[in-house]
């Protein structure tokens, strides 16, 4: 990997678009300490330490803490993330914009990125106001928001459109990595997001010490570079189908008669399966934060015993959570029957199944026994830091399965770009 971007960085034009996509990186982190105005930031911290084990926990893990600090990128690239995967799910509703999205070429993917900037502008939009909303109930019953003798509705209207503008300033400065740099742009905001929070669980284990001694901080840095192994072994682990295309006589000239394979990838859903199991598991604890804990009774066992992330209930319906979302997100992407009639269709089959629902029903039982053993893969990746967590209670690590898939994944495809730019240029000089 670091060969790989050393010899990148010989490149001029490959040089040029790794210092940009730094400098916007930089905006980006610069960005993430500018606070908004009129929030008191006082008992900021005092607030979502109650609200860490929620969705909104997530949320700032996602966001490099900005969230947490109410700063003016706090809602991160969450808005553009959630818009996406609704266009995604739409996209399979709705034909029309299924068609678009195949079918329209340059034009439809054009089309089809306006709409989803507007929808992240209206989440945006929807996720700033409850945030101000979540200010203005405040701490203990006082309100987090200072008007300074100002008009409520003013402040109100500044602290929204705050959140709004950051949140639509980091989407277009994504597209920018995205057009003239290294990488997918807001792939490379989240891995700096997560990165920012490796210094905070560095602290935590320096500051846990006494506690962990030396053979302790070993272990969990002995499981951290283990998840890591696994998570890059995983990543390009896949099944071969055999495919064989069938020999036609076009004139004097013979076509076809050669083989290939189709790739099924243990991870075709990547990390998705994970935001939307987590958005899920964590949205009863969310809405249970904005009411008084109850000193006892039923209510207060469901609290602590199935809703609470450190539970082994909770672990278990975030582990089956993370599988059915997987089955759902692989159905959404991977299509045997489309596959099956593009083989039909160029004369391709898989040996030792005829062409058309066959071939199709194989593909399915292989894609479902496939997408199992990615499925458990992401339950373990997300699941173990709840494991870890009671081997090491009162240690905040800050880092957890999903940010180390996320960091491991985009830095594994940053490089596979670069390497592909690299290969690309010296067959153009070949060809010069």
């Amino acid at each position: 990997m670091l060969t790989t971007i050393k010899n990148a960085w010989k490149i001029p034009e490959l040089r040029s678009k790794m210092l940009f996509t730094l400098l916007c990186l930089f905006i980006f982190r610069l960005g993430s300490a500018v606070p908004v105005p009129f929030i008191d930031s006082t008992l900021l911290a005092n607030l979502f330490g109650s609200y860490e084990a929620t969705l909104l926990g997530f949320m700032n893990a996602m966001s490099g803490g900005a969230f947490e600090q109410a700063k003016i990128f706090a809602l991160s690239i969450q808005p553009y993330i959630n818009a996406s995967i609704i266009m995604q799910l739409l996209a399979v509703a709705i034909p029309s914009l299924e068609r678009l999205s195949k079918e329209g070429g340059e034009e439809g993917k054009k089309k089809i990125a306006a709409i989803t900037r507007y929808v992240t502008i209206a989440i945006a939009l929807l996720q700033g106001f409850a945030y101000y909303k979540l200010l203005q109930n405040g701490y203990g019953g006082v309100s987090l928001i200072d008007t300074k003798g100002l008009n409520g509705v003013f402040v109100a209207f500044v602290i929204v459109f705050t959140f709004t503008a950051g949140s639509a300033f980091i989407m277009w400065l994504g597209e920018q990595i995205t057009e003239h740099g290294i990488g997918n742009g807001i792939s490379m905001i989240l891995f700096v997001s997560i990165i920012s929070r490796v210094y905070p669980a560095i602290q935590s284990l320096a500051g846990n010490y006494a506690t962990l001694r030396w053979y302790g901080i070993a272990a969990i840095l002995v499981v951290f570079l283990a998840v890591i192994a696994f998570i890059i072994f995983f990543d390009g682990a896949e099944r071969r189908l055999s495919i064989q295309y069938a020999k036609k006589v076009v004139g004097r000239k013979m076509y076809g008669g050669r083989s290939t394979h189709l790739p099924i990838k243990v991870n075709m859903s990547g990390v998705m399966p994970i935001i939307f199991a987590s958005s899920i598991a964590t949205f009863p604890a969310t809405i249970a934060a904005f009411f008084p804990k109850p000193e006892s009774g039923f209510w207060l066992w469901v609290q602590e015993n199935i809703f609470s992330p450190d539970s082994a209930t909770y672990a278990v319906i975030y582990l089956l959570l993370i599988v059915g979302f997987s089955y759902f997100y692989t159905a959404i992407q991977f299509n045997p029957i489309e596959i099956a009639n593009n083989l039909k269709n160029n004369g391709g089959f898989i040996p030792g199944f005829r062409p058309g629902r066959p071939t199709a029903e194989f593909i399915t039982k292989v894609m479902n026994k496939i997408t199992l053993f990615g499925a458990v893969f992401l339950g373990v990746i997300a699941v173990l830091p709840i494991i870890v967590g009671h081997a090491t209670p009162g240690i905040n690590l800050s880092i957890g399965g999903t940010s180390i898939l996320i960091v491991v994944g985009v830095a594994l495809e940053t490089v596979k770009q670069l390497e592909s730019q690299m290969m690309m240029r010296n067959y153009k000089g070949f060809l010069e």
